[in-house]
């Protein structure tokens, strides 16, 4: 984009501050439990009109670059764009960026938040979304990861990050190409430049990703990696929706969930769930709406390794983080960590590791970029899966072949 143009994007998504510190923004607040069983959709075409899903993200109609109408149908698990009226120029910014988010954007934090938390201090932060796609329009879909190095609930961050997991004509991200990267074991075109109110780093994917589940500090990683970041930085915010320049109309996020792991403990939307762990077997845990949240199986570490697993359960489903620790003196170059998943339980995906089969016995391994476990260190990667039978956990580890305490 021209200098001029990044400029303006800049200034609209700006708008959104403004308009949220005079009251201007309309929205209904929707509270549900994490497992909604019914949900009355909300319409929203009010320009920077917002209302909560599942108690825990912000949804956004977030139209800035037109003054045409855009209007969004809120779900349960998501949104669609009903109505996309007008267009702009491709070789400028988009129209708009209607979207769902975890952290605070512009003063609006979502419901329970522990977002903005300091990168050094995140074990790990999975993340889920789908898309659905349409063919009749210019649009990127974008995951949009922010980072500052003030714990800012307000205003422009100082680095923006944007996953493309798909776009439609004669657009580019912000900047220029500089190469690729492989990050979280998906290759990418890497963009960089600045819009003239932050910089941007945006990673492209070269096919289209209807959906995906990973973990954003493999992002912040790599940008922390090109000099972009810092890991004394904070993450304040993920969103993940749509740039549309022309039409938009049925584009939809049909599902989205983002949780960070901060010292151990698991949050989810903001909210931190846990329990406490005695020789492997896990006490303690919360259960609301049929979803459990918390609980976490591990050992006591007087082996040469550690596991701590920090489940999350709903009916028919669940995610799971894994943290491995290294207790041992030798650093552990290469890691494969086995397990048995408790009967009806498949594994659907995973970040920051390979893991296969999809039940029964499994062994997660390690990438490229988090194959070494110093002593002391630690590693950390997670799945989600279904279940039709028990939402247990499992209860040993190996680690290389090696029993797990």
């Amino acid at each position: 984009m021209k200098p001029l143009q990044q400029a303006l994007r800049s200034t609209r998504k700006a708008v959104v501050a403004a308009v949220a510190a005079l009251g201007l923004a309309v929205g209904a607040l929707i509270t549900l439990t994490a497992a909604p069983a019914a949900h009355a959709d909300t319409q929203i075409c009010t320009q920077y009109g917002t209302t909560t899903i599942q108690g825990r993200y912000v949804v956004q109609n977030n139209r800035w670059g037109t003054s045409e109408a855009q209007c969004i149908n809120v779900t349960g698990t998501g949104f669609q764009i009903t109505q996309a009226d007008g267009s702009v120029a491709t070789n400028g910014a988009p129209k708009s960026y209607p979207s769902i988010f975890n952290g605070c954007h512009y003063t609006n934090c979502s419901p329970g938040t522990n977002l903005p938390a300091q990168l050094s201090a995140i074990g790990s932060a999975p993340t889920s979304i789908s898309y659905n796609y349409v063919g009749n329009a210019v649009y990127d879909a974008a995951y949009d990861i922010w980072l500052d190095p003030t714990p800012r609930k307000d205003g422009v961050n100082k680095t923006e990050i944007m996953v493309w997991f798909n776009h439609v004509g004669s657009i580019q991200p912000v900047g220029s190409k500089v190469g690729t990267a492989n990050v979280a074991g998906r290759s990418w075109d890497v963009w960089t430049g600045n819009n003239g109110g932050n910089d941007v780093i945006s990673f492209v994917a070269p096919s289209a990703i209807d959906s995906w589940s990973f973990d954003v500090k493999a992002f912040a990683n790599e940008t922390i990696a090109r000099g972009l970041a810092q890991n004394s930085w904070y993450l304040t915010s993920v969103q993940a929706g749509f740039e549309p320049w022309q039409n938009g109309a049925g584009l939809a996020v049909s599902s989205f969930s983002s949780s960070v792991n901060i010292g151990g403990g698991s949050t989810n939307g903001g909210t931190t769930t846990g329990g406490t762990t005695t020789g492997g077997t896990t006490t303690g845990g919360t259960t609301t709406g049929g979803t459990t949240t918390g609980g976490t199986t591990g050992g006591t570490g007087s082996g040469g390794c550690k596991v701590t697993f920090t489940p999350r359960t709903w009916p028919g489903g669940f995610t799971a983080d894994v943290t491995v620790t290294n207790t041992g003196s030798g650093t552990v170059n290469g890691w494969r960590l086995g397990f048995t998943l408790p009967a009806g339980q498949t594994i659907t995906s995973a970040w920051n590791a390979t893991v296969s089969p999809s039940s029964g016995a499994v062994t997660a391994s390690s990438l490229g970029y988090n194959a070494q476990i110093p002593p002391g260190g630690s590693q950390s990667f997670g799945f989600q899966g279904t279940s039709t039978g028990s939402s247990g956990a499992p209860t040993s580890f190996t680690l290389n072949g090696s029993p797990c305490s």
